[in-house]
């Protein structure tokens, strides 16, 4: 007989049929007789070949170091690949409790810095061994899948190895966001800096390196972006189309890319002022999730580790922050930390957070390049730098409208948002419009974006819902009011 495990409630949101397999009607649920198809891990697989690309490449590159007697490069080229490479064999190690078990080579692997390649195979082995054989399921996952507003309940059974592939896919997307933005981000701002300084001389080994790196942190942004909807709507199985990744890509690499660009100009012309730049913005992102704590009066969350001490309690915590202000310091976050919470993370959605975060950064670019602009070297004269410096903020400005683009058209739980990103900019242009002269009797046009907006929360008012009363313009900008 099969027994059950656990039992995992999801809602699936997706625009995809879920007629994957035969189901029969039971009481007004669908349930899938047979199991769910197990995926291949291509994340782990790509994720394992962006760690060993980028570690042997960096490797590659410290020997050319060492035969020019460049110190200073190969020191931080080395110190930019070892770091993130230890962090993310602790991880690994954590989340699938190897110190408690017996796993000898397993734990020598990862000594050695191989720890992603060995859970690569493992996982690969997983897979291939997948369905050759009948096995017993271990989860039922009930999911309602919902296509053009219409609901349908349904239930799949999860078997061991699905759960197996579930853990190592949840672990490789984490180590990925380590790798992003604590090894490859600094890691490419380095070697950028170092290909001016030497005037422009390209090393193949290094031009490489640039490449993987940029590649891994545009990959781990996106992973971010896939785990803060994951997160904040864990009672959902969520699903991104195509169009979505894809937008999520020139958001992330634009606005990447502009902001290294931005830092290695800046650095070029005022070497030491960027060390206190990059240093402000840290210290600012990884002492604000601690003052809000401290703000609430609140207490540390006991559910990190159960086995842990307080004081492994925050050191934990503190590496978690110090990953948040990584992110920060390069891109959005698309999250915010609530160190009280057992997930550690915010489930509203701020957007208040978002357009100060966005709007700030957009200043600080546009102050560095100006700095830059204004103190350059004559090596720059043979670079147009006013129109490289309109260059930057045109891309960066594209970051922002394809981020818009995402939260409005592309995100797979809007229809769950209570405001959208068009309610918030109507409101804030009807808001200009009241502080006119008798403007405030004029009929406000109903939002388009609040016919495909399904709010799953409880019934209020129909006068609090209705799009052209001016208290859902109020709400709004409360709401963004609150959050900043």
């Amino acid at each position: 007989m099969c027994e059950v495990a656990m039992e995992e409630q999801e809602r699936d949101i997706s625009d995809i049929d879920p007629q994957e397999c035969s189901s029969v009607m039971e009481n007004g649920v669908m349930l899938v007789v047979n199991q769910s198809r197990v995926r291949a891990p291509l994340s782990v697989v790509l994720a394992t070949v962006l760690y060993c690309a980028e570690f042997v490449t960096a490797a590659v590159l410290c020997s050319y170091y060492q035969k020019t007697e460049d110190v200073i490069w190969m020191g931080f080229t080395i110190a930019f690949m070892l770091v993130p490479a230890v962090l993310i064999q602790l991880t690994l190690t954590f989340i699938h409790r190897d110190l408690g078990r017996d796993r000898p080579l397993v734990l020598f692997l990862h000594l050695l810095l191989l720890g992603p390649v060995i859970r690569c195979v493992e996982a690969l082995v997983v897979y291939y061994k997948a369905g050759r054989k009948e096995e017993p399921y271990v989860t039922i996952s009930r999911k309602i899948s919902l296509k053009k507003g219409h609901g349908t309940p349904m239930e799949w059974e999860i078997g061991q190895s699905e759960r197996t592939l579930a853990t190592h896919r949840n672990a490789f997307k984490r180590t990925a966001v380590i790798q992003a933005f604590l090894g490859s981000t600094p890691q490419l701002t380095l070697q950028l800096y170092a290909t001016i300084q030497e005037k422009y001389f390209i090393l193949p080994a290094r031009l490489t390196l640039m490449i993987i790196t940029l590649i891994s942190v545009i990959y781990g942004a996106l992973v971010c972006s896939v785990l803060a909807i994951q997160i904040r709507y864990d009672d959902y199985k969520v699903r991104l189309r195509p169009v979505a990744y894809l937008c999520m890509i020139v958001w992330r690499g634009l606005e990447i890319a502009t902001r290294v660009t931005a830092l290695v100009l800046f650095s070029t012309a005022l070497t030491h002022w960027v060390i206190l730049v990059g240093m402000a913005n840290l210290l600012f992102f990884f002492f604000l999730p601690w003052a809000e704590f401290w703000a609430r009066k609140g207490s540390l969350t006991q559910d990190v580790e159960k086995n842990f001490s307080k004081l492994g309690t925050i050191v934990v915590l503190s590496m978690f922050t110090l990953l948040y202000a990584c992110i920060n310091v390069f891109c959005w976050s698309a999250v915010q930390l609530d160190l009280t919470h057992r997930e550690l993370i915010e489930r509203k959605q701020h957007w208040g957070r978002l357009a100060m975060y966005y709007c700030g950064r957009f200043v600080e670019n546009f102050v560095l390049i100006a700095l830059w602009y204004y103190n350059k070297s004559d090596f720059y004269e043979y670079v147009c730098a006013p129109l490289l410096a309109v260059q930057l903020l045109i891309c960066y400005s594209l970051a922002v409208l394809f981020m818009l683009l995402f939260y409005q058209f592309c995100h797979p739980c809007r229809r769950l948002f209570k405001y959208n990103v068009h309610d918030c900019l109507h409101c804030v242009c009807c808001l200009k419009k009241r502080r006119g002269p008798r403007g405030g009797g004029q009929k406000l046009p109903p939002s388009y974006s609040t016919a495909a907006t399904m709010v799953l929360v409880p019934d209020e008012p129909l006068e609090l819902l209705n799009p052209q009363n001016g208290e859902r313009e109020t709400a709004i900008i409360e709401d963004m009011t609150d959050a900043a």
